[in-house]
């Protein structure tokens, strides 16, 4: 974790594009509540389609209006044309856009081609040669490993193949496991890999829902956690409290042992994420 430890602490949100009007304002109210924390920048993810795109555009534009934080579009190559891709990223280019984060992402339903760029590291490699270094770029990251890698040593070449591609940071899939994490930050300071990965954290707010993430993503939920949230049945009161203590605990854990900042996934809420911040006592006043 040395490597980390000299790396200026990043802290930041991640939305989904809204799909209807009562989605838009509740979106809107959030995105109010954390910029009074004054992140570092909001993350909007991607959806592959034309409408979707769209709505990533609309809401990183209305978060830099409204909010005047840095807004990072997500980015997709999978079932994208390099066309397609060299619009959006003129669009953004255009717009004042300074950072986006590159995935593969996922191939689109009903689609029968996975595009000219098939992995995020060819997808770095083409935003830097379309632009430059005019975007800080962020990749993905993932302490238990891609579900869909042959194996822990193949998903850390992966990985570096997206570093020396260009990208400039990297933000972790969540995890509960703090371990996870250090021994990924080791595995890649032995690669030679000098870059912030900042950590993912999943507020728990529901538990059939992070179930449902948990299983596709691969992230591992403890024992521990799990049986205690099944303790607590349809007591949702009780499940938000536990899951903000422990959550609480893992950020403290992760922040005094060097990581180097934290990625809330809000999914369009701020409650839980605020009383986490608070918690913590992070202040970014005198960024």
């Amino acid at each position: 974790m040395e490597s980390q430890k000299h790396f200026k602490r990043s802290f930041s949100f991640e939305f989904f594009p809204p799909r209807t009007p009562e989605s838009i304002g509740k979106l809107q109210t959030t995105q109010e509540e954390l910029a009074k924390l004054n992140p570092d920048f909001f993350s909007v993810t991607f959806g592959a389609g034309g409408s979707t795109r769209d709505r990533t555009f609309e809401t990183v534009q209305d978060i830099s209006e409204k909010t005047g934080i840095e807004a990072a579009p997500h980015i997709s190559c999978m079932g994208s044309l390099n066309e397609e891709i060299k619009v959006i990223l003129d669009n953004y280019k255009n717009a004042g856009i300074k950072r986006v984060v590159a995935l593969r992402g996922d191939l689109p339903s009903g689609s029968v081609g996975y595009g000219q760029l098939r992995y995020a590291n060819e997808l770095v490699e083409f935003i830097r040669k379309e632009t430059g270094d005019h975007f800080h770029i962020e990749v993905a990251a993932y302490p238990e490993f891609h579900p869909q890698a042959a194996n822990a040593q193949s998903d850390l070449k992966n990985f570096a193949r997206k570093i020396e591609a260009g990208a400039n940071s990297a933000i972790t899939q969540y995890f509960y496991n703090p371990f996870a994490y250090y021994r990924f930050i080791d595995s890649c300071e032995k690669l030679g890999l000098d870059v912030p990965i900042v950590a993912g954290i999943m507020p728990i707010i529901n538990c059939t829902q992070l179930l449902r993430f948990s299983e596709a993503c691969g992230a591992e939920i403890p024992r521990w956690i799990l049986l205690r949230l099944q303790e607590f049945g349809d007591d949702r009161a009780s499940i938000r409290a536990f899951g903000i203590d422990v959550t609480t605990e893992l950020c403290e854990e992760l922040l005094t042992n060097g990581a180097p900042g934290l990625h809330f996934y809000t999914m369009n809420q701020s409650d839980a994420s605020v009383k986490i911040w608070k918690n913590l006592g992070i202040d970014q006043r005198d960024k």
